[in-house]
């Protein structure tokens, strides 16, 4: 789905009385559940799954079965905001350093008129660490009685903590937004956006935070990327080829 898809498919599964929960995997997420089963179980888990990375976008197109854009948390947190506003969804920001969420509340309250911020939580890093930093947390959200959650924890903190929160709240929606709710605040810069059109937004942040990030992108990330155009574009020349000789017999 485009971004725009996405906020109406929220909006109707809301108005149904369903909840949802919305996952937007980018390079280092793929990486993480190419090998763990139990981290793609729970990706694969969630009603809505859109590409927040543009070598995904450019693999699904090389495999021949492209997706329509490039959908990341970044800009979901002010589509589905917007939405919000204009539907009366109370709205909840969980994660970021202390005093984050709150700004970013301000300035996406400030940008769409009408919004309701019923909550929000900077817990302490590793609070999920614990079943009483977890159970703390959930008791937060569930009191604010929200209709949808930004929670930016990065994957996969945020995408478990989602999984026992859905169990108390069925009917909200959540988004796990990773640093969303930063770059909402405006206290973590995000690329321009020709950086982000032509796939580089990787490297405005590895120039932002090197130390944190170098291998991430460098030692994890760009390597993973290439095998996985590679691979995309040799299984649409195996299919191809296949297709190919079935028409001749």
């Amino acid at each position: 789905m485009t971004e725009g898809e996405v906020a109406g498919w929220v909006e109707g599964e809301l108005a149904a009385g369903r909840g949802g929960h919305i996952v937007t995997p980018n390079v280092d997420i793929c990486r993480a559940v190419a090998g763990d089963a139990a981290l793609r179980e729970l990706v694969n888990g969630a009603e809505v799954v859109v590409a927040d990375g543009m070598p995904l976008v450019w693999a699904s197109r090389l495999l021949g079965t492209p997706v329509p854009e490039r959908v990341t948390g970044a800009d979901l947190i002010w589509s589905l905001s917007d939405r919000a506003a204009r539907c009366g969804w109370p709205v909840y920001l969980l994660g970021g350093p202390p005093g984050v969420a709150a700004a970013a509340a301000a300035e996406l309250a400030s940008r769409h008129p009408g919004l309701r911020v019923c909550g929000v939580d900077a817990p302490p890093y590793g609070f999920d660490a614990t079943a009483r930093g977890r159970r703390r947390a959930r008791r937060k959200v569930v009191e604010a009685r929200p209709s949808l959650v930004f929670v930016g924890l990065g994957f996969p903190r945020q995408d478990l903590l989602i999984g026992e929160l859905r169990r108390e709240l069925p009917g909200a929606w959540f988004v796990g937004c990773g640093a969303a709710i930063g770059f909402a605040a405006g206290t973590v810069s995000r690329a321009p956006g020709w950086m982000r059109g032509a796939g580089l937004e990787w490297l405005f942040r590895l120039a932002c935070e090197p130390c944190r990030l170098a291998r991430r992108y460098l030692v994890d990330g760009v390597p993973f990327a290439l095998r996985l155009l590679l691979s995309s574009a040799v299984t649409r020349l195996r299919l191809s080829g296949a297709a190919g000789r079935r028409s001749a017999l």
